[in-house]
């Protein structure tokens, strides 16, 4: 067994943890990059003080919204049982 051998071994070793370490910690930088994006995201979104100061045209456009969608289920449900609408 050649005298070289455990240096060459160590020496892929280190570098094999060098690169780990930089692949790592590119990652962790661009993921915080991300989540500072984000922060900023929400930072800019206006703030809502809450579901009783949106307008009264946003509370009605919902309940026609959840009609619609419960009449769709209806039809869904009759047609499962196989009653023709």
């Amino acid at each position: 067994m050649p005298d070289y051998l455990p240096y060459e071994t160590l020496t892929i070793a280190a570098a094999s943890l060098a690169a780990t370490g930089m692949v790592t910690m590119a990652a962790l930088r661009g993921w915080q990059g991300w989540l500072t994006l984000k922060l900023r995201e929400l930072e800019r979104r206006p703030a809502t003080a809450g579901a009783d100061s949106a307008p009264a045209d946003v509370h009605r456009a919902a309940r026609i919204e959840l009609a619609d969608l419960k009449e769709r289920v209806r039809q869904l449900e009759a047609i499962a049982a196989g009653v023709d609408l």
